[in-house]
């Protein structure tokens, strides 16, 4: 009897047994599989500024699946030392070609310039730099007012001469601050510009007044203007309703054109209706009757 419950707890063993070593070596051929699929990918370990210069010591290795690994992602931190990075790359984030300038670029604000376009500053007070709010990466517009003869107080003419220039720098400052809301004086902001947008700000900025105009990042369109003199200026404007914030042109509301009044007629000037032509009339005595007769 005995022998017969050893054997029933032998069986039971060895039946645990294949069952686990069964499964252990699925777990490991699953596991060894899915090592097989991963790539090394470098990420950064802290937050790496716009502009700045990336070494070894900010970037950390992670495995990332295959079919989830970013394009122009890199597996080691020797090949991205030294690479200067053109945005903000947070930690934990995967540092890939897109983010970085190209080879051989210094840090600082010439690392942001895009190929083609020049960076220029021009100097603002807080009504031009619209009270500090003018922050890296804000789109403007450029309104510049210039006597158009060159003599002094000779009805000057307003116009914006550029319209979607991007801000590099606000201040000595290529970054965003921590807090956008809070605004910031400074006496200069630096634009990026094309060679010939170049030269029409500083032509204006010479021979003129400049005056930033801040517009919505969603609004890159083109807008056509004649410009404004004194003599226009006092011709008044028409009211517009006041629009959502952050709206898109095609959901704002449209003005409707007031049909033109006419000028009243005047009951004087009405052309009045002609008199009947009177006839002639005969009295006529019948006995001691009286009767008016009309003849045609």
């Amino acid at each position: 009897m005995r022998n017969k419950r050893f054997f029933i707890v032998l069986v039971g063993a060895l039946m645990f047994g294949v069952l686990a070593a069964v499964s252990v070596s699925r777990y490991l051929s699953s596991a060894q599989a899915y090592s097989k699929n991963l790539n090394n990918v470098a990420v950064a370990k802290v937050a790496i500024p716009i502009g700045s210069k990336i070494v070894a010591e900010q970037i950390m290795v992670v495995q990332f699946p295959k079919e989830s690994t970013p394009d122009g992602a890199y597996d080691s931190p020797e090949k991205l030392a030294g690479r200067v990075a053109v945005v903000n790359i947070a930690a934990r984030e995967p540092i890939t070609e897109s983010r970085l300038a190209a080879e051989g670029t210094a840090a600082g604000l010439a690392a942001i310039i895009p190929e083609g376009y020049r960076a220029m500053t021009v100097k603002v007070d807080d009504a031009a730099g619209i009270s500090g709010f003018i922050q890296p990466g804000t789109l403007v517009d450029v309104v510049v007012t210039i006597d158009p003869e060159g003599i002094a107080r000779q009805d000057p003419i307003s116009k914006i001469v550029l319209q979607n220039i991007k801000v590099l720098a606000s201040g000595q400052n290529i970054d965003k601050p921590e807090n956008e809301r809070e605004a910031t004086s400074v006496k200069a902001v630096t634009l990026q510009v094309t060679p010939e947008q170049a030269e029409k700000l500083a032509l204006a900025s010479s021979e003129g007044k400049l005056q930033l105009v801040m517009r919505s990042q969603i609004d890159q369109g083109d807008e056509k203007t004649t410009g404004i003199n004194k003599r226009n200026l006092l011709g008044g404007d028409i009211a517009k309703p006041v629009p959502e914030p952050g709206s898109l042109k095609s959901e704002q509301p449209k003005t409707e054109a007031k049909p033109a009044r006419r000028a009243p007629v005047s009951k004087a000037a009405a052309p009045s209706a002609p008199q009947p032509t009177p006839r002639t009339q005969v009295e006529m005595i019948e006995g001691a009757k009286k009767r008016n007769v009309e003849f045609p």
